[in-house]
């Protein structure tokens, strides 16, 4: 069963300017399926997770590109990087629009002679797992998210109701489209499977890690501190390993798609605010499982049920950008008074705020630190409180509550 994405208006438009689309995004995300989705029978496929195909990508890729010409889909593009400059000289005879979709499970900045290649010639989209609105059929709704109170209003308006059970469910299964459309399907079959295949192709392919278990007890312990403030000492005592190694396994999770580091905002206005990121595993069914929570119930009642919750709103707000191809100017607010502010979202020069809660009857304490953000010098536009209110009510003049299931 195919669920309707949000990216597929950006593919389309993309493909339409640009003679090469990639998109990233962590495995089993839905990356595959949606262009053979868009591309139908219109441009062959070939997946380089096929060793012979690899092989002749690898070494021959003049002939490569001859025997699959474009338009062509080619699935897992970072595993032969010798293509690169060839697509570029194929592009260069032409500069047709559409030629060549790619797919990658590694970030495109990150991948080796990439941005040298293809510089001018590429459309680059993220992708993650399957949005609550995409499960919805809600897809129409293509505007990335802003606490904008006219905004809010229509999205409560299609968005439905969000019981908290239902709201756990979510967050503890995960957006991975298996799990997401199939109820059938295992969760904890597949995320065992999910990281065993994890550790033997990508892991092994970026950081040669020897010690397998080593990097369990890193991903288990990065899971545990998910939506916390990143600190490289204490996860690499957890783990057992060198801080140097910490921060290169961390930047492997971030280049392929499993975690998120959220900037902190500053200027050269104050030097008070932290610099410290604050760390987020993007698929909460993921992080669920990596810290043992065996269901819904118990990790609703458990310790980590206000960061799963922060985790699961974050990434939904990060998929409204990123599936409408755009980049999320997201910060988060920290200063040395402690005053905290869980998200900056500055778009046209103004800041937005927003605060997470899990409450269903958030008051103006809630926002009391969002005065601080005076200090900067900058617009300030409405802002909120997401929370487990069934409706959205006016929390100060520029302020109100946001249901979870606008967003």
């Amino acid at each position: 069963m195919y669920v309707s994405r949000t990216l597929e208006a950006f593919v389309e438009t993309a493909t339409k300017q640009f003679p090469v689309l990639l998109v990233t995004g962590a495995r089993q995300v839905g990356k595959t399926t949606l262009l053979l989705h868009l591309g139908q029978d219109k441009r062959p496929y070939v997946t380089l997770d096929d060793p012979l195909a690899l092989s002749l990508a690898r070494q021959d890729p003049p002939l490569f590109l001859q025997r699959f010409q474009p338009p062509v889909l080619i699935d897992e593009i970072q595993y032969a990087p010798e293509l690169l400059p060839y697509i570029k000289m194929a592009v260069d005879k032409t500069r047709e629009p559409g030629l060549f979709w790619l797919t990658g499970s590694q970030q495109f900045h990150l991948m080796k002679g990439v941005s040298e290649s293809l510089a001018g010639r590429v459309a680059v989209v993220n992708l993650l797992g399957l949005s609550r609105r995409e499960l919805a059929g809600l897809t129409h709704v293509r505007k990335p998210f802003l606490p904008d109170p006219d905004e809010i209003r229509d999205r409560i308006g299609v968005g439905g109701n969000l019981p908290l059970k239902d709201l756990y469910r979510l967050i503890w299964r995960g957006a991975f489209p298996a799990l997401a459309i199939y109820d059938a399907v295992d969760r904890d079959l597949f995320y065992s499977s999910y990281v065993q295949t994890y550790l033997q192709r990508d892991v092994r392919d970026l950081a040669r890690v020897g010690d397998e278990l080593a990097f369990l007890r890193f991903l288990r312990a990065a899971a545990a501190r998910t939506a916390q403030l990143l600190n490289l000492t204490d996860l690499s005592r957890d783990a057992d390993i060198a801080v140097n190694t910490a921060k290169n396994w961390l930047s492997i999770l971030q280049t392929s798609g499993i975690a998120y580091l959220l900037e902190p905002y500053h200027t050269n206005v104050t030097n008070r605010l932290v610099k410290t990121p604050k760390l987020y595993i993007l698929d909460t069914g993921l992080c669920a499982y990596l810290t043992e929570w065996s269901s819904p119930e118990t990790l609703e009642a458990g310790a980590m049920s206000g960061a799963s919750l922060e985790t699961w709103i974050m990434a939904e707000i990060l998929k409204s950008y990123w599936h409408n191809g755009r980049q999320a100017p997201f910060y988060f607010y920290r200063d040395k008074d402690l005053k905290e502010i869980d998200l900056l979202i500055v778009r046209d020069g103004t800041i937005y705020p927003l605060e997470f809660k899990k409450s269903a009857s958030p008051g103006t304490n809630d926002v009391r630190h969002f005065h601080t953000l005076e200090r900067l010098k900058m617009p300030i536009g409405p802002g909120g409180v997401i929370c487990l209110a069934e409706q959205s009510l006016p929390l100060s003049s520029s302020t109100i509550s946001i249901p979870v299931a606008a967003i």
